[in-house]
């Protein structure tokens, strides 16, 4: 038994894998491919991917936006926990990217779930709330730029229903958030969200060390 959170060294990880994973064959092309790229590191975790198919499927949600698609592999997971009929708003600002995650998406069959929209993610959520679809989505992921993060959650807050759920990834930053000799702009960006989240009542929270570090933020019926 343990009071607190396992490290997981290479022959725990494998093994929670092992026991654990059901990556499609399509996900895991996804993953390994980009795996090989300059910017590989901006990819989630299969597990993390996993967990948040399992959050959304959890909620039953049937709407989810994704602020930062990279080259598709979060959204694969998102998307394939929607059911028919579902979509999930990709935001992401780079063509090369998204030109990959279209692939991958296509490939693994939930393009007809996903609605792609290349431009600033802000922009595209402003579009959303003048559109009046406020309080009408399930499930939100925040995986971009980390100075914009308390923007987007602001916003993704204004969204997302009652009972919803926003995921937030990094939120840990490989552990300079806790290291105040690190005092570079993103890293205090992710720490005043951080600080933020915590006094919210308008949501339960919880964090979660699976990957980089995700909090899970519920939003509250606050009527």
């Amino acid at each position: 038994m343990s009071t607190r959170t396992l490290p997981l060294d290479d022959q725990l990880y494998s093994y929670l894998q092992g026991v654990s994973l059901r990556e499609p064959p399509a996900f895991r092309r996804c993953r390994t491919e980009t795996a090989e790229l300059p910017m590989a590191r901006m990819q989630i975790a299969p597990e993390q991917g996993q967990f948040l198919h399992l959050q959304a499927r959890l909620i039953g949600a049937k709407r989810a936006i994704e602020i930062g698609s990279f080259t598709g592999y979060s959204g694969l997971w998102i998307a394939s926990a929607l059911p028919p009929g579902g979509c999930l708003i990709a935001c992401d600002i780079n063509e090369e990217w998204t030109s990959r995650a279209r692939h991958y998406w296509e490939s693994a069959g939930v393009m007809d779930r996903i609605e792609l929209c290349v431009a600033p993610a802000m922009q595209t959520l402003h579009k959303l709330v003048e559109n009046e679809e406020q309080d009408s989505y399930d499930f939100v992921f925040i995986d971009a730029d980390k100075e914009s993060y308390e923007s987007y959650y602001e916003r993704a807050l204004t969204l997302v229903r009652p009972g919803g759920l926003i995921a937030i990834d990094n939120v840990l930053w490989d552990g300079k958030v806790a290291d105040q000799a690190v005092d570079d702009p993103d890293t205090r960006a992710i720490r005043v969200l951080n600080e933020k989240l915590h006094e919210d009542q308008r949501i339960d929270l919880s964090m979660v060390p699976v990957g980089d570090g995700v909090t899970l933020c519920r939003k509250r019926d606050m009527a």
